[in-house]
């Protein structure tokens, strides 16, 4: 700045000239001292002390900066030991942290979680056991609505294959095969001979199909399975299993529905029934009777029932419902018991006074 826009007055001003002024003293003293030096013969010392001072400030700031390095590699240490103290404390709480929790858990947190899987456990298996279930109910409906959508003659159909398997006469047959009873042949008519039954071979029969006497003795009622015999008078004489005092004799054909002819003009109509005795050879009348093929199984209560045993029965049918070559007879029953049966008391007719 020059001089001229400072004030005479002014401190900065005074201060500016006092440095202006020693600045060209100074450079003059360095200037005469180093002419003294150069021209005094012990400046070599004066070299020597420089060098000695530089090497000094060196040898200071290598120092310095030597422990500026210690320093550094101190606060590393520090910080790398803390480091290693954390990972080593982290690593043990890992380690024995299950334990502790093992030890933890005491009986009063296992029972529930252990009741609580069990009932998780039963929940499961009712479950299915409900599915099943469902799954039965939705068959059994299934059925059920099968059964509805059947028309009335499905249902008849039904009903007629149930009462043929099925026995609903609730009295001992003391005309069973099974249990002894057996057809007397020689006072039994002849068997239907039809040339349908019979085999040939080369015209030479080799089997006849027709059923003996004897299958009416046989719980099996099905069709074709019955005793022929020609037109329509015939008798057959069954001997029981034993003596017995006789009650009541059933007869049985197949229904309508399953016949094969789609009739049941070969059924028994009108029919008679013997008691008889081995020897002498006596017939006692049982009763007579009539057979409506409409039911298939018909129970008839002897009218006559001597107090008697008998060993035989002799069953003689005088007709039957239209056909006239043969007549079937399918299966026969003979109900009574082997005690005599008790004598119900008559009534009074006069009342006793008192």
């Amino acid at each position: 700045m020059p001089r001229s826009s400072r004030s005479p007055g002014d401190p900065g001003a005074l201060l500016e000239d006092v440095a202006n002024n020693r600045r060209p003293r100074r450079i003059a003293q360095r200037g005469q001292n180093t002419s003294r030096m150069a021209e005094d013969p012990s400046s070599n010392m004066t070299w020597v002390t420089c060098l000695a001072f530089f090497l000094r400030t060196q040898a200071q700031q290598v120092l310095f900066n030597t422990c500026r390095c210690k320093l550094l590699f101190q606060k590393l240490m520090e910080k790398t030991g803390i480091l290693l103290l954390c990972a080593f404390g982290f690593w043990m709480f890992s380690v024995h942290l299950p334990s502790k929790m093992t030890v933890w858990q005491d009986d009063s947190i296992t029972s529930p979680l252990q009741s609580l899987r069990l009932y998780q456990e039963k929940v499961r298996h009712h479950s299915g056991e409900i599915q099943d279930l469902r799954g039965s109910m939705n068959l059994l409906i299934a059925k059920l609505q099968e059964m509805e959508a059947m028309s009335d003659e499905q249902k008849m159909a039904h009903k007629i294959m149930k009462m043929i398997q099925g026995d609903y006469i609730e009295k001992p047959d003391f005309a069973l095969k099974s249990t002894g009873a057996s057809v007397d042949f020689e006072h039994t008519s002849a068997t239907y001979n039809h040339d349908k039954a019979h085999s040939y071979w080369n015209w030479i029969r080799l089997w006849n199909y027709a059923q003996p006497p004897d299958v009416i003795l046989e719980p099996n009622v099905t069709p074709g399975n019955c005793w022929a015999f020609e037109g329509d008078r015939g008798q057959v004489t069954i001997r029981l299993a034993q003596k017995i005092y006789l009650s009541n004799l059933t007869l049985q054909h197949i229904p309508k529905t399953i016949s094969l002819s789609g009739s049941l003009d070969t059924a028994p109509k009108d029919f008679v029934v013997y008691g008889m005795e081995s020897s002498p050879r006596e017939e006692v009348f049982l009763g007579a009777f009539q057979f409506q093929p409409e039911n298939i199984i018909q129970m008839f209560p002897l009218q006559n029932q001597p107090a008697r045993a008998f060993g035989a029965v002799k069953v003689k049918i005088s007709s039957n419902w239209g056909n006239p070559g043969f007549t079937c007879l399918y299966r026969v029953r003979v109900h009574g018991s082997v005690a005599p049966p008790r004598e119900q008391p008559h009534p009074n007719p006069y009342p006793e006074r008192d």
